[in-house]
């Protein structure tokens, strides 16, 4: 069908790689369920330190689920601490709640995708794509909101230890740079439902950049070159372009003479009388 009648645009692909941006999520979201996993099951969401009436270099670690004790020369930990104050507090549960969903629907996202992003196929399902990356995109959503509310109040929390020096702990580090690769990871899958920046986001072109009307593939011209060509009188006798008598006219200078033939004058035969 000529490109003239066609009511839509059409695209096709350029390569049979997987498009740039599947490769960019798919690679995202498991670094960040893996970070935000980490945050989640660690107790180090706060540290306190300098605690009164404690051992100077005794720290005390405090995370979600558990609540850990160690020393500044030990790496030896005591888990299971008691502190009814700190679980009671609103941001606890909701934190708890949050971080365990955002790891399933991470999972899920990731499940969903993969059809979408098959590499052996012509062209990915860019719907079921799109749709991984959207559950991907709200698993990040749902971890950077309790790390942003608990870093928010994180002097506010109580706890039955109180006086003591309140720092944060490395599981707020990794929550955020989790939440923060699955954010960017399922927004870049998504966008790949639209087409935009010309196709280049699918690794896609217009049908009229790579065909011609005829349907044929375009191929380079090819150039051609002008060789000049040079014409000179030829003599009638001779095949080359110049004749015998312009050479000894235009000599200025005298030429040698060529020697002449060489005589024989042996003779190797008998004599006879009248020769005599």
């Amino acid at each position: 069908m000529p490109l003239g009648r066609r009511t839509t645009r059409e695209w096709i692909r350029t390569s049979m790689r997987t498009p740039g941006i599947l490769i960019f999520g798919m690679v995202l979201a498991p670094c960040g369920w893996i970070l935000d996993l980490t945050a989640t099951v660690a107790p180090n969401w706060r540290t306190l330190h300098n605690i009164p009436q404690r051992p100077e270099n005794e720290i005390i670690q405090q995370g979600i689920f558990d609540i850990c004790t160690t020393t500044d020369t030990s790496t030896s930990q005591t888990c299971q601490q008691e502190d009814p104050e700190y679980f009671q507090e609103e941001i606890i549960p909701v934190s708890q709640g949050l971080m365990v969903a955002s790891l399933v629907v991470t999972l899920i996202g990731i499940a969903v995708a993969i059809p979408g992003v098959r590499c052996w196929k012509d062209r990915p399902n860019w719907t079921v794509a799109g749709l991984g990356g959207l559950l991907i995109f709200l698993s990040g959503v749902m971890t950077i909101i309790p790390i942003s509310w608990y870093t928010h109040i994180l002097t506010n929390v109580t706890t039955v230890t109180t006086g003591a020096e309140i720092r944060v702990g490395y599981c707020i580090v990794l929550g955020y740079i989790g939440g923060i690769f699955e954010v960017l990871g399922g927004f870049v899958m998504f966008i790949g439902i639209c087409r935009c920046c010309g196709g280049k986001n699918r690794g896609e072109k217009p049908v009229e950049e790579v065909t011609n009307r005829n349907g044929r593939q375009n191929r380079p011209q090819s150039r051609t070159v002008d060789v000049p060509t040079l014409s000179r009188a030829r003599s009638a006798a001779s095949s080359v372009p110049y004749g015998r008598e312009s050479l000894d006219d235009d000599v200025s200078f005298p030429r040698a003479k060529s020697p002449g033939a060489p005589s024989n004058n042996s003779f190797n035969g008998r004599p006879y009388d009248a020769d005599l």
